[in-house]
């Protein structure tokens, strides 16, 4: 016998067939009342456990919990560069034309809702004399106006440091964002960065970067 057929209590059938297979095996059912789960039908499943090993594919990112990470990414430059392109030190935002660009980054994100959290880091050394300050700015592609924005300042000719920028975000879309980093100095001179006076430090290890991370919300 191929396949059993059971009535309904008032209408329909059900049928348990056999696969059309070589070979045999075994259907244990529960001892518990229950109800059998299809492969092709749609159930939520409770009191369940699957082994991380077993687990293959992706979830979606809109079925994610709030605050898990969606993706990571990450530049790094140890490129020396130099501007002479200033960004005023005064009560206006700072533009996406003034300074100098030392980073860029782009980010397609997996979901319009989600959150991006940028953070940047850039070295640098000026080579003009005391009092003065070195502005850095976060820019997004496509915007005039800063989104963030720090200023530094330096007491002696070659001085210099690390100026850390962060911004928190929505994505607002799952199309590719640019993201990049700019810098200059309020006053003539020559601002360089993962260096100074234009020149090397400690083998390339003098590095800047910018990471976004897409957090889900």
């Amino acid at each position: 016998m191929s396949s059993i057929v059971v009535a309904g209590d008032t209408s329909g059938s059900i049928t348990i067939a056999a696969p059309a297979v070589a070979g045999s095996g075994t259907l244990t059912l529960p001892t518990g009342t229950d109800t059998l789960i299809g492969k092709a039908t749609t159930d939520t499943l409770t009191n369940k456990s699957i082994a991380a090993t077993q687990l293959t594919g992706t979830i979606a990112a809109a079925a994610l919990p709030a605050g898990s990470v969606l993706q990571v990414v990450n530049s790094i430059s140890s490129a020396v560069d130099t501007t002479t392109v200033i960004i005023p030190r005064d009560n206006t935002i700072p533009q996406i034309t003034e300074g100098g660009q030392f980073l860029s980054l782009a980010i397609t994100p997996k979901s319009a809702t989600s959150k991006l959290l940028i953070q940047g880091n850039l070295w640098w050394a000026s080579s003009t004399g005391a009092s003065t300050w070195t502005q850095v700015a976060l820019f997004k592609v496509g915007t005039a106006d800063a989104l963030a924005a720090n200023a530094s300042f330096m007491l002696t000719s070659g001085g210099g440091g690390s100026s850390p920028i962060n911004y928190f975000m929505t994505s607002g879309t799952t199309s590719s964002i640019t993201f990049t980093v700019r810098a200059g100095m309020e006053t003539a001179g020559t601002l360089t960065v993962n260096g100074s006076g234009g020149l090397t430090l400690f083998g390339g290890t003098y590095y800047s970067s910018i990471t976004i991370t897409e957090i889900a919300a």
